[in-house]
């Protein structure tokens, strides 16, 4: 499984993306234009010294991420898509995952492209609220989603007993120095 983030705009979210990609071993995907840089305090701030552990790709456009995308599974990336939207598809308590699905969310002023929600009709899933809100913090819909994705696609989460051996380059690395690819 992995973790886009399109266009996102705040640091702290991002940040909060990346130490849950490294809490679970998942790859995160940004997508350009960020609305931040990658040297922002906040950033480093929100994923603490857990950056060794990231597996951070960043990619020019949509395109781009789409072609990394289509080399981690014999699937087609098309049918891995999972985008998740305020408004559309089914609740991600009812939808279905596989172990390869791509979590894919939007900026936090806009959310995902229509265009890109019009041509992944059938991979859109949403988190119910209120109707009295409009939507939910991005840092928390990734949490929510990644660790039910895992889940309902039996996908073992971390067997840890809550010990903690931190990495040798931990609170010395920063982002830039994680970009892969």
């Amino acid at each position: 499984m992995e973790l886009v983030l399109v266009h996102p705009e705040i640091p702290h979210n991002t940040g909060c993306a990346a130490r849950l990609g490294a809490a679970l071993g998942l790859p995160l995907h940004l997508v350009e234009p960020l609305g931040f840089s990658l040297e922002d305090r906040y950033l480093k701030r929100a994923g603490l010294d857990y950056w060794p552990n990231v597996e951070l790709c960043v990619h020019t456009d949509w395109e781009a991420a789409k072609a990394a995308l289509a080399l981690g599974s014999p699937r087609p990336v098309s049918e891995r898509l999972r985008l998740f939207s305020a408004r559309g598809g089914p609740s991600l308590f009812e939808a279905e995952f596989a172990h390869d699905d791509v979590l894919v969310f939007g900026s936090e002023s806009s959310g995902l492209p229509p265009a890109l929600l019009e041509a992944h009709e059938r991979g859109r899933v949403y988190i119910p609220v209120e109707e009295a809100v409009r939507s939910l913090n991005l840092a928390n819909v990734v949490c929510l989603a990644a660790y039910t994705a895992l889940h309902r696609a039996g996908v073992p989460l971390p067997a840890n007993d809550g010990a903690y051996a931190p990495h040798p380059d931990a609170g010395s690395a920063s982002p830039t120095e994680r970009v892969q690819g």
